[in-house]
């Protein structure tokens, strides 16, 4: 009798150990093989979610058909728990080995709908974009101005309460940290307003991507740690030639030549006619350290400068200090730091707006003197016509 049960349950071992190795195969085979999605699709993946909540996510928009087989092939693969949160596109037929890949492997998001905060010189505006998934490209809805009375077009009051929306902030170069600060502020998506103003320059123009109810404290804090490390690199890579003493300098250089010019490959140029000025023990006279010390960076001065305001004696009066004013004048971006410590090897000690948008350079006074002529030529056209 016992030769017996041990036969039959011996027989049972093999038909179970069967039953699992087809239960594996036939597992392994549905995990890579097309999915049932018709159409692309944008899978939002949260801060803090698991492979539980995005599994009942993709089943409930029928992306998959069994989403304990997802969550068992996610965590066979080892990425069950290296979840990247963002909008993700799921392609058409996408298997699920394809998704589990796609909401792990990081990078920036890929769809959903977008909201582009720009924050630049003379306004803050705000660009709504959607993702047509059947092109797979963004298309704009709408892209206005922020208004102090907070008015707002009802594209954009749809869109940020939609659970698929993300932002993205983009400094523009050039900046005040009351720009940012003012604009920050006005960005409603955003927590925990600001009081006060960082220091000028502290603040790293860049593309920063922000969550709804993200703090604007947090935020604040990594546009510091960027231009510390932006800073450090920069003072690591000087010219040791480059008459300048400390990163404190290197900053304040830096803001003068962002404000200088937006042509990016005149920065090295630009940075030189100031090297060879302090080189030679020459004033700066540039306009924009000027405007600073009439503004403090609060807005935009609208007109041109005075001869009384070139003359007065101010700590950012480069026409009337020697060497640098006190303080940087605008967040510079990471193209002005480098030209700062590697200026190009030029003999200009003069330069000018030459009316294409970038500046006439000059080694002489009489040749910068026929230069600004030029230029005032070109302002007196432009207004008669």
């Amino acid at each position: 009798m016992w030769r017996h049960v041990a036969s039959n349950f011996l027989t049972f071992l093999v038909l179970i150990v069967f039953l699992m190795g087809g239960a594996i195969l036939w597992g392994q085979s549905q995990y890579v093989t097309a999915g049932p999605l018709e159409q692309s699709m944008c899978l939002r993946v949260e801060r803090g979610s698991n492979i539980t909540r995005v599994s009942e996510d993709l089943v409930e928009r029928g992306a998959v058909t069994n989403g304990a087989l997802f969550r068992i092939g996610a965590d066979y693969s080892g990425k069950a728990g290296q979840l990247k949160a963002g909008s993700w596109l799921i392609p058409e037929a996408a298997s699920m080995q394809d998704m589990t890949d796609i909401i792990t492997r990081g990078g920036a998001s890929t769809c959903g709908t977008q909201v582009v905060y720009r924050i630049g010189i003379s306004q803050v505006s705000a660009e709504v974009r959607e993702l047509d998934p059947a092109t797979e490209t963004f298309v704009e809805v709408a892209d206005f101005e922020l208004m102090a009375d907070g008015s707002r077009p009802p594209e954009y009051s749809e869109v940020i309460d939609r659970r698929d929306t993300r932002y993205r902030i983009d400094v523009a170069e050039g900046v005040t940290s009351w720009q940012i600060i003012t604009a920050l502020n006005a960005i409603e998506v955003l927590e925990d307003p600001i009081e006060g103003v960082p220091p000028e320059g502290s603040l790293a123009p860049f593309s920063y991507e922000v969550e709804s109810s993200d703090s604007r404290l947090g935020l604040l804090e990594q546009m510091r740690d960027v231009q510390r490390t932006r800073l450090s690199e920069a003072w690591d890579a000087r010219n040791p030639d480059v008459p300048l003493e400390d990163p404190a300098e290197v900053l304040i250089l830096a803001s003068i030549i962002e404000k200088e010019t937006g042509v990016a490959d005149e920065r090295p140029q630009v940075a030189s006619v100031f090297v060879n000025r302090i080189r030679r023990g020459m004033r700066l006279q540039t306009d924009p350290t000027v405007i600073y010390g009439i503004t403090n960076g609060e807005g935009v001065l609208g007109r041109g400068l005075r001869q009384s305001e070139l003359r007065k004696a101010t700590p950012y009066n480069t026409y009337v200090i020697e060497g640098l004013p006190p303080t940087p004048i605008a967040n510079p971006g990471e193209a002005s730091l480098m030209a700062a410590v590697q200026p190009d090897e030029t003999p200009y000690l003069f330069f000018v707006a030459d009316g294409t948008g970038g500046h006439a350079f000059a080694e002489t006074l009489d040749e910068h003197n026929r230069n600004v002529a030029r230029w005032r030529q070109i302002e007196a056209e432009r207004e008669s016509e």
